[in-house]
């Protein structure tokens, strides 16, 4: 799909965020992902509550979703607190038929991925054009230690190679004042790769990677994507593709374990 104008861009992501809060109940912890679309779900969230009454203990996944969510008072914790999370709801930079993602283009992705693998479901939300047919258009990011950069990096192109991807152009993404600095003290190097054409394989050459403290692509990890539309309206897609029923099936199954 073609890029959206802004105002339309936004319509969307708002529409997927509303379809998302629409899933939490009363007691729930939430992870909070990061990004634009993230921050529509932090505002409709801490607008429910306040219109609501609902009380949720939400974890998030950045300094800067984590700034959002004490301005409007939805109260915080950490993960270390809570261990296990009823629900993650997140955005993407990509995501394929198989609902694989990439994500970290804000450089959160170590944060979102252990507030992910430590969440019932994760949901998330997104406007058409994060939906492609393969990943690797959008730069895929790759954390690494600051310790040795340099050598991180040539290793991660040398492991490139035999997953046909030889040749591929890295770049050390810049903040302010040089390298950037993740929230947890580290650099990211962007994987410019066009296409994967084996997106399993290379999530595990580079975890195998020493110096690589984790990578944007999240495999088999998103229950579900929640697609928004300028119009207001949201279609839910589980792996297998689009599933109009998987509406009915996830509310059916949270009423399930709330009584």
């Amino acid at each position: 799909m073609s890029a959206l104008d802004p105002a339309a861009a936004d319509l969307a992501k708002r529409a997927a965020a509303a379809r998302a809060v629409s899933m939490v109940a009363e007691g729930m912890r939430v992870g909070l992902g990061s990004g634009s679309t993230s921050a529509w779900f932090t505002r409709l969230l801490a607008e429910r509550m306040a219109a609501e009454g609902l009380r949720v203990t939400a974890v998030p996944t950045s300094s800067g979703t984590a700034r959002l969510a004490a301005e409007l008072g939805v109260p915080l914790t950490r993960i270390e607190a809570v261990g296990r999370l009823d629900l993650t709801v997140d955005g993407a930079d990509e995501f394929d038929p198989a609902l694989n993602l990439i994500k970290g283009g804000g450089a959160a992705l170590l944060q979102e991925k252990i507030v992910a693998a430590a969440s019932a479901r994760l949901v998330i939300i997104a406007d058409p054009v994060k939906r492609v047919p393969r990943l690797g258009a959008f730069p895929l990011p790759v954390e690494v230690v600051r310790f040795g950069w340099p050598v991180t990096r040539k290793a991660i192109e040398d492991a490139l190679a035999p997953l046909g991807l030889a040749g591929r152009r890295t770049s050390v993404r810049q903040g302010a004042a040089g390298p950037l600095v993740t929230d947890e003290g580290h650099h990211i190097i962007d994987l410019h790769l066009g296409e994967i054409p084996d997106v399993p394989a290379l999530a595990a050459a580079l975890t195998a990677i020493p110096g690589v403290v984790e990578h944007g692509l999240f495999v088999g990890m998103a229950d579900c994507v929640i697609l928004g539309y300028p119009d207001g309206s949201a279609e839910v897609l589980n792996r297998l593709g689009v599933a109009p029923q998987a509406v009915i099936d996830i509310d059916a199954e949270m009423r399930d374990e709330d009584a």
